[in-house]
């Protein structure tokens, strides 16, 4: 960290101990800094890299007492191939516009969060989200974050087109960081949390990034196991990254 940011190193803390979101009846502690000042983005770059992962001005990681199973991921671009299945959800949502835009908050996207909340999450730590959490997860970041909305054909021409899904995301000096994403959950055809993903890659592809970080995996997590599907895909281990084996 020293050639990033001089003798102005970030200040940790470590939380206290919270059940754990991934594995019943265990407990998780973190380790997190603020990402604030001239260099947030710089700090984003190096802890990403390091398997932190962000949470409006906070990075944080997992420093659980006996327990390493939360595994940083990403997906090396260059090689990733799209198998049949994958070609598949690809043609299915080829109707949909993805832009990418500034990160502010919308009642829209508030809206659709909601909605996938209270379909697939109703009992998680999101739950209770109100509209003004929504807006400090958008809005309150130091660093370069953008919001990828997909929207569907509009029915009509009078009609707005629809927002189906969006993607809150980091753009590093290596790669694309997925910090958030939530879909229409009605549209099950669609398979949309697939072709966030896949749209993510062919986004970094055309931005000349190596890689998509998908945050952690869990291999007891059931919930983690779609990440496994996105070869070929390096973790962060003891020795750094290395090719996770298929």
């Amino acid at each position: 960290m020293t050639e990033h940011f001089g003798n102005r190193f970030p200040q940790f803390y470590i939380t206290t101990p919270q059940p754990c979101p991934y594995l019943p009846g265990r407990y998780e502690k973190k380790v997190f800094t603020h990402l604030l000042g001239e260099n947030a983005v710089a700090l984003n770059n190096v802890l990403t890299q390091s398997g932190f992962r962000r949470s409006q001005n906070i990075a944080y990681r997992p420093a659980c007492d006996g327990c390493a199973a939360c595994v940083s991921v990403r997906i090396v671009v260059d090689e990733f191939e799209p198998n049949r299945s994958f070609r598949r959800v690809l043609a299915r949502n080829e109707d949909l516009n993805g832009e990418e835009k500034p990160a502010r908050a919308t009642p829209e996207q508030f809206s659709l969060l909601r909605a996938y909340l209270d379909a697939r999450h109703a009992e998680g730590g999101m739950a209770d989200m109100t509209s003004l959490d929504y807006v400090s997860m958008i809005e309150d970041t130091n660093v370069m974050t953008s919001v990828v909305e997909y929207r569907s054909p509009p029915a009509s021409d009078e009609e707005k087109a629809p927002l189906i899904a969006a993607a809150l995301t980091d753009t590093l000096e290596d790669g694309l960081s997925m910090v958030y994403s939530f879909f229409d959950t009605s549209a099950e055809e669609r398979s949309l949390g697939t072709f966030m993903v896949l749209d993510h890659i062919r986004r970094a592809q055309r931005k000349g990034l190596p890689y998509v970080y998908l945050g952690y995996w869990v291999a007891d997590c059931r919930k983690m196991a779609y990440k496994m599907r996105y070869r070929p895909l390096e973790a962060l281990g003891m020795n750094g990254w290395e090719r996770h084996p298929a």
